[in-house]
């Protein structure tokens, strides 16, 4: 069925029955009975009428209306004769399909609501980012339904917590057994459905796995034809090179058959500017995956981790926490980690301006006056012993970002996931409708169907996921009716959990989760599971 699905079935038959002549009466009569049946008029569970239908193609919007029956949109156009139980007039509205976020921080706690991400016309997300999530990804799911869902939900197998079951966490070579059940988790994990391998190389442990090693886990699921979803490595050794280790991720997919994806997108520190550099790897890159290597991005110009984890040098963290602060202790250890702390804050974030602590709230410059040190790195040294904190850490230039989003295999992601907390950052509230917003609207720098395409059809072609991410009869009722004159976020830094505006209506799965710009409390979410593809 396509866009001509307005044309009654009786008309259809009838100019098919034109000049058959010999068709005998009983044949005639036959027909006679099916045009008379075709003619009654349809009825569906929904109709969404006169609205600019966006269909994740990146196509030319056109309108019409879109019925669904049950979970299923079943027809597109002009359906003027056919009536539903419901129908919601969307003149002047777009409607498009629900945004997928393929790279998840969602908590179990979130899920069962998911306001900040319904809000926000997101339907499904991918959980397990970074490397991270249990190896039992049928046990995760299962929890998780059995909880109730306000969104979809299908989850990678973290490289990290296979290395971490394996190895461990400190800095030595696996053995050769220890890469076999690496291999056996791996597989474990795809069997059970996983969307992709993530991993998060610049986090211990993965960050202690050689490439060559990451090749030889992942090399025997290249036939799987599934994303090798990466947090860059960035290393003393290269300088601090963000460019080097998304370079890293591309090489890794080309040696593994995997398709390479590079996860919130970023060109930081002094190789800001440079983003053309990566992107033109991207489009060389020798993948299964047409246009080369992927990327998903969010539209913020700074991130957010862990203190611990992206200053204190990776040596310095083996073994754990209580090793980690034990070498603090030393001396001459502790004189070490603070001039490679120091150099890494430098070349990463420009120096402890762009640090933000979230659980201080305030910068690391401000405690560093406040304990009277000059060095950065032993404040940062001095509030770890303490506990870890989340940092707020600037990056970059909007120029880059533009590029990185405009590039062809770029998804919009946010980072983020379904939250009931406030966890510091905008992005968890107003991702997807900035880029709507501000980005499509104000800047100008995205087509309206650009935009969509990359929320939708292009993150659910990146990870395989068939039959979401576009407007067609058959595709899963998971839609988005948003105003584009109106939408934008409204998180801040300083409130990062203010609403967004502007998105009117979630459909999950044929059920209205977020009607008029509030939660119905439906949950009509799912677990999705990935099929073997051979």
């Amino acid at each position: 069925m396509n866009r001509s699905t307005g044309a009654t079935m009786a008309q259809s038959l009838t100019r098919l029955s034109i000049n058959r002549t010999r068709l005998g009466c009983c044949k005639l009569a036959l027909l006679a009975l099916v045009i008379s049946a075709c003619s009654e008029p349809v009825s569906y569970d929904l109709i969404l009428r006169g609205g600019t239908i966006i269909d994740g193609t990146d196509g030319e919007p056109y309108v019409g209306d879109v019925a669904i029956s049950g979970d299923r949109i079943i027809a597109i156009g002009d359906l003027a004769s056919a009536s539903a139980v419901a129908e919601i007039n969307v003149t002047g509205l777009v409607v498009a399909p629900g945004f997928i976020n393929v790279h998840s921080h969602a908590t179990s706690t979130g899920l069962p609501t998911a306001i900040n991400m319904l809000s926000q016309g997101v339907t499904t997300e991918i959980l397990n980012a970074d490397g991270g999530g249990p190896l039992d990804l049928n046990a995760q799911l299962n929890a998780l339904q059995k909880e109730g869902l306000a969104v979809n939900v299908g989850g990678m197998i973290g490289f990290n917590s296979v290395w971490r079951e394996a190895v461990g966490l400190e800095n030595v070579r696996p053995t050769p057994e220890q890469l076999l059940e690496m291999q056996d988790l791996v597989e474990n994990g795809l069997e059970a459905g996983a969307w992709g391998v993530s991993a998060g190389l610049d986090y211990v442990p993965g960050r202690f796995a050689a490439t060559e090693e990451v090749v030889q886990v992942l090399e025997p699921f290249a036939e799987w034809n599934v994303v090798f979803a990466n947090h860059d490595r960035v290393t003393p050794e290269s300088g601090y090179s963000s460019i080097s280790g998304m370079s890293e991720t591309i090489a890794i997919g080309e040696a593994t058959g995997l398709i390479p994806l590079i996860t919130h997108m970023k060109v930081q520190g002094w190789e800001q500017g440079q983003a053309s550099t990566i992107l033109e790897r991207m489009t060389d890159a020798e993948t299964p995956f047409p246009g080369g290597a992927a990327a998903d991005v969010y539209p913020y110009l700074a991130g957010q981790t862990g203190l611990q984890s992206l200053i204190i040098p990776p040596w310095a963290q083996a073994g754990g926490r209580d090793a980690m602060l034990a070498r603090f202790v030393d001396p001459d250890l502790r004189a070490r980690i603070i001039e490679e702390a120091n150099e890494a804050m430098r070349l990463r974030f420009g120096g402890p301006e762009g640090v933000y602590l979230l659980q201080s709230q305030r910068e690391l410059s401000d405690v560093m006056e406040e304990l009277q040190i000059e060095s950065p790195a032993e404040a940062v040294i001095q509030i770890l012993e303490e506990a870890n904190q989340g940092i707020i850490a600037s990056f970059g230039l909007e120029d880059d970002l533009i590029e990185i989003m405009q590039h062809p295999t770029s998804s919009i992601a946010c980072d983020c996931g379904a939250s009931t907390s406030d966890v510091g950052h905008p992005r968890s509230w107003g991702s997807y409708p900035k880029v709507l917003g501000e980005f499509v609207r104000e800047k100008r720098v995205l087509t309206l169907q650009n935009a969509v395409h990359r929320m939708s059809g292009l993150p659910a072609k990146t990870i395989g996921l068939s039959d979401r991410g576009l407007i067609e009869p058959g595709m899963a009722a998971d839609l988005v009716v948003f105003n584009p004159e109106t939408v934008i976020d409204h998180a801040t830094y300083a409130d990062p959990t203010l609403i967004s505006e502007g998105i009117i209506h979630t459909i999950v799965n044929g059920q209205l989760a977020w009607q008029d710009g509030a939660a119905t409390g439906v949950q009509a979410g799912r677990t999705l599971t990935r099929r073997k593809p051979f």
